[in-house]
């Protein structure tokens, strides 16, 4: 099948899957309903598969309806995105403007940057989502992401385009309350001694902790855990109300240490954790709101030292 034969009725379909049925789709469209009825009767036998469910009184999607829909959406908001590119006025940063974040990361540093963003922007339509899960771009139809870690082993995919901006950097911190009751540890072999709060992984493990003594090679250090989390701020809050010690990233106790809720300790510990970058769809680098979003985060995350 000639590519252009599979964009046949996708305007269509979709315009009847957001109107209800066939007559508001019809209107719409400027099209008579015998029209619009027969678009879909043909995508319907040229994709071998029923789309909508249809009854006297509505007309619903069906299970690989419901897929098809979200794949033509973003087909045309590409299309649509491309011809905006093409276009003179499209110099202005415009359009909706898809955006994953990781969850802690996401709410406490980049969201308050993605608000200035759309404050200097306001003919872009930002649509957020914050989840620590492994979102495929392409996939999931994303522009720009932020993430915390590498590509699995390094290996970037082809449709992809990343820009680093630094490594987070891990403390050892603990609360005042906790220190004055059980001291302040000044070595690494005193630090093992300290109750450790830890983060959970999602099968049930605990993370260990990151050690590096001078120049030489950072030691994972697994620890039987006063309290083991699976959520970041969680394990903040945990550290604050006195349970323990933990390495955490300086991104996220910042203000914790600035007020004196907690203490950074072993300061000749701090070791270099995970890389951020900024990951974007090659294919949609060029439109001016995804080059303003990439340039825009570029300066104002950048952690580390």
């Amino acid at each position: 099948m000639h590519p252009t034969e599979r964009l046949k009725g996708i305007a269509t379909f979709v315009a009847v899957a957001e109107a209800g049925s066939f007559t508001a789709a019809a209107q719409r469209l400027s099209l008579t309903n015998s029209a619009v009825g027969k678009a879909i009767a043909r995508l319907e036998e040229r994709l071998g598969s029923r789309l909508f469910e249809r009854s006297t009184r509505r007309l619903r999607l069906t299970d690989a309806g419901h897929a098809y829909h979200q794949v033509c959406v973003r087909v045309l908001e590409d299309l649509e995105a491309a011809e905006r590119v093409l276009t003179a006025d499209d110099a202005v940063p415009s359009g909706r403007l898809r955006v994953d974040l990781p969850a802690t990361f996401g709410r406490l540093r980049a969201w308050p940057a993605l608000l200035q963003f759309a404050g200097m922007h306001p003919q872009v339509m930002p649509h957020v989502s914050f989840t620590d899960r492994f979102v495929d771009l392409e996939e999931e139809g994303v522009d720009v992401a932020v993430r915390i870690g590498g590509a699995a082993g390094d290996a970037w995919p082809a449709a992809l385009d990343h820009r680093a901006l630094g490594h987070e950097e891990l403390i050892f911190c603990a609360a005042p309350s906790y220190l004055a009751a059980h001291g302040t540890p000044t070595t690494s072999a005193e630090l093992l001694d300290h109750a450790a709060v830890l983060y959970g992984r999602a099968d049930g493990s605990a993370s260990p902790w990151l050690l590096r003594q001078g120049q030489g090679p950072v030691m994972r250090q697994p620890m039987h855990g006063r309290a083991v989390l699976g959520n970041a701020e969680a394990l903040v809050g945990a550290v604050e109300a006195g349970l323990g010690v933990a390495q955490l990233a300086t991104w996220l106790v910042a203000r914790q240490i600035a007020e004196g809720r907690l203490v950074a300790t072993l300061p000749q510990l701090t070791t270099q954790g995970l890389p951020l970058h900024i990951v974007w769809q090659r294919s949609r680098a060029h439109a001016p709101k995804v080059q303003a979003l990439i340039a825009h985060l570029s300066t104002t995350l950048h952690i580390g030292a």
